[in-house]
């Protein structure tokens, strides 16, 4: 009796210990696309497209698909090195079985912080590290994800309004200028901002605007 008792919590622990982990690798997976935004230059990219974007006031065009798109393979291609520094000192040696899962992980977490550390302001490290309430560590590479993420993304969000600022100003100018010269002519009636789209349409296509946006937004990671 006691040994067909002890087989049933044997196997009801298993079975019990199969969920759990089916459970966590679910939970895994679906944190996965919001670790990979917060972590790469996803957030600065993006929005600062879409200011881009907002400040010709083109509406919908480009669509989303295509800035979100954009955006992705922008960030990829930024991330290149990070990413291929985590394959060779983290996930081949864990596939080959050489090392740990758990040094695994504290492996491939290197690269990843010392690349949102180079671009995190360091008011946002100390915000961050204070709000935790914990002891500040000897080094900021000693900073856990859970408060070394947040910073980041802060961080690059005030970048990326910067950037945004930078962006409208040729463009308000513009409206500022068609706006001056309708009412001079007493054209009340015409929408401004009908009549600078062609023109910051023209602007915009004749400096290379989408060339000049891109490589910026590389070169400021590099």
């Amino acid at each position: 009796m006691f040994n067909e008792t002890l087989d049933a919590f044997n196997s009801y622990s298993g079975e019990f210990s199969e969920m759990v982990n089916l459970f966590l690798m679910f939970t895994f997976i679906a944190l996965v696309p919001t670790f990979l935004i917060l972590t790469t230059s996803f957030t600065r990219v993006l929005i600062s497209l879409s200011f881009t974007r907002n400040a010709m006031g083109t509406q919908q065009t480009p669509p989303n698909q295509v800035l979100i798109g954009l955006a992705l393979y922008l960030s990829l291609f930024i991330m290149r090195p990070v990413y291929s520094e985590v394959t060779e000192e983290a996930l081949l040696p864990f596939l080959e079985e050489e090392i740990s899962r758990e040094e695994a992980f504290e492996r491939g977490a290197v690269p990843i912080k010392d690349f949102m550390l180079k671009h995190t302001r360091t008011t946002d490290l100390d915000l961050f590290v204070s709000l935790s309430g914990e002891t500040p560590p000897d080094t900021p590479e000693d900073l856990p994800l859970t408060t070394l993420i947040p910073a980041f993304t802060i961080s690059e969000l005030r970048t990326a309004f910067t950037i945004g600022f930078l962006i409208f100003i040729p463009f308000l100018i513009v409206d500022l200028v068609v706006a001056s010269i309708l009412m001079s002519m007493g054209m009340f009636m015409l929408s401004p901002v009908m009549v600078s789209l062609p023109f910051k349409l023209l602007l915009f296509v004749l400096v290379d605007g989408w060339y000049l946006v891109i490589e910026s937004l590389v070169t400021g990671f590099m």
